[in-house]
This record gives structure tokens, sequence and C-alpha cells, in this order.
């Protein structure tokens, strides 16, 4: 309990949410199970993902909302990083 009570402290000091971290950790396994069961039954293609329109439609929204939610946080690196200092 004290090794998690550390943990949990420095992500408090370290402004991190667990709630991404328990999503993970529960859903991570089932994800990686229905991941192996789909290329076992393609038998290793990994085209499955993305000959169906709806497993497309799916996946392509996925990498748009990870772009989305990145996109502000690259944006301000890159304009802290790229400051003309007088």
């Amino acid at each position: 309990m004290g090794i998690f009570g550390i943990i949990g402290y420095i992500w408090t000091k370290l402004k991190c949410e667990g709630a991404p971290l328990l999503l993970g950790l529960v859903l991570g396994p089932m994800m990686e199970e229905n991941f192996r069961r789909a290329l076992l039954l393609s038998r290793g293609d990994f085209l499955t993902f993305v000959e169906r329109p709806l497993s497309l439609t799916l996946l392509l929204m996925a990498l748009g909302l990870v772009i989305l939610v990145a996109s502000p946080s690259i944006r301000k690196k890159r304009e802290e990083t790229f400051v003309e200092e007088d």
C-alpha cells in the first residue's frame, strides 16, 4: 500500500491523471487478446483491419482523434522552441 501511495504522490506532483492509466490496465489485455484473435482468423494478414469499410472508418476516426488531441500540445511546444530571444 505504501508503494502505491508513493506512486500516487509522484503522479500528483507530475500533474498526471490516473484514469487513462487505469483504463489502459483494464482494457489493454482485452484489446491484445482480440487483436491476436483477429490476426489468427486472418492468418496473420494485417490488411484485414483496412479492407472492410467499417474497420477502416473506425481506425481513421481513432487516428483523427489522436491527432486532434495531440496537436495543441505540439503547437505549443513549437511556439516555445522557436521564440526569438532579444
